[in-house]
């Protein structure tokens, strides 16, 4: 019983620091943020942190990696076997998962430190990780149109490599523009008009 709630305790630490973190990069930015900082900020000492997170580099990887979207996690959090036949559907969906997700206040906060307040340095590359971010999901967006277009559900003359180039070029673009604007409009209703309407385009009408 001990270890287990030592255990928690541990996880509840972390965490505490990873919310720190995130309020001191969104005030200061990443590079003008210290450990030191970030500790006072969460009621604790620099040990603290350095017992969880190896130094800043991996601190901001971990705070990163609680709002990661790969997109093929997101259907495949619709566990919805059907859609296998149905590849433009399950873009839709998976990237209706993604917006509603992002309109929580962590994932925007986190991706707004990514873009916005986050210089390359050290072991921090946000270009770098921006791009691989980029090509994961066109890489399975380029999945399920090549899923689309063997069921003969893309427009012939398009072809499945241009579909995924495009789409992930309106859903950066999108993405991008929002985060500079998020509290004029909500990406989820947006972002439902442009995806719909992208693969209505896309789509191989009967």
């Amino acid at each position: 019983m001990m270890a287990r709630k030592t255990k928690a305790e541990a996880a509840a630490t972390r965490e505490a620091l990873l919310d720190a973190a995130e309020n001191m990069f969104i005030e200061h930015g990443v590079a003008r943020t210290s450990l030191d900082q970030i500790a006072r900020h969460a009621g604790m000492t620099r040990g603290a942190v350095y017992w969880h997170f190896k130094n800043k580099a991996d601190l901001f990887h971990a705070m990163l990696q609680r709002v990661r979207l790969p997109f093929e996690d997101l259907v495949e959090e619709l566990d919805d076997p059907t859609l296998d036949q149905k590849p433009l559907e399950a873009i839709r969906l998976a990237c209706m998962s993604g917006f509603l997700r992002l309109e929580q206040p962590r994932y925007r906060r986190v991706h707004s430190i990514l873009l916005h307040h986050c210089e390359t340095f050290g072991d921090i590359d946000p270009l770098s990780m921006q791009n691989e971010m980029a090509e994961d999901t066109c890489s399975a967006l380029l999945k399920y149109f090549n899923m689309a277009a063997k069921l003969d559900q893309l427009r012939p003359c398009l072809a499945p490599d241009i579909a995924a180039q495009i789409m992930q070029a309106m859903l950066g673009g999108l993405f991008h523009d929002w985060l500079r604007n998020h509290e004029h409009y909500s990406i989820y209703r947006e972002g439902a008009r442009l995806v719909e309407t992208q693969l209505a385009l896309m789509q191989h009408a009967p």
